[in-house]
């Protein structure tokens, strides 16, 4: 199976709803005049790429990265990883591994000096990011703003 990563484009957004919607069930699905907006912001903000993958032309995975500036490690940049999710249905076949791949490509191509994830409390996932390269350097913590 030939596994093509690159960066996501308009008409990805389906595609991208529909993993988010495997990532977060809970949420109700987003209207889609708010996903176009979001959409919008998202694809014209400096430094931030969303990374699909594709496997037989079908979008099955997505890594949404953010290179941030920084004043700290010589002026080299940091790259943040949000919402990386592979479609169950294609799960175990090297897609993440892919995924992670580029993330980090896209990092090095930055001038990043690292490449930084929060994961889910979950052992399969620790020991896949593991797997990818990735070390357990610290403990995150999060602050959920309610609405």
């Amino acid at each position: 199976m030939k596994i093509i990563v690159r960066s996501a484009v308009r008409t990805d957004l389906p595609a991208l709803l529909a993993l988010y919607g495997e990532l977060n069930p809970d949420d109700a699905p987003l209207p889609q005049e708010k996903a176009d907006a979001t959409w919008a912001t998202i694809s014209g903000q400096h430094g931030r790429t969303v990374l699909v993958a594709e496997a037989e032309g079908v979008v099955v995975g997505t890594a949404d990265c953010l290179v941030m500036p920084n004043l700290t490690r010589g002026g080299r940049a940091i790259l943040f990883v949000e919402n990386v999710v592979v479609a169950e249905a294609s799960q175990r076949r090297g897609i993440g591994r892919e995924l992670m791949r580029a993330v980090v490509e896209l990092g090095a191509s930055a001038g990043c000096y690292k490449v930084q994830l929060l994961a889910a409390d979950d052992a399969y996932v620790h020991t896949f990011y593991a797997s990818c390269g990735f070390q357990r350097r610290a403990e995150g913590f999060r602050h959920y703003i309610e609405r």
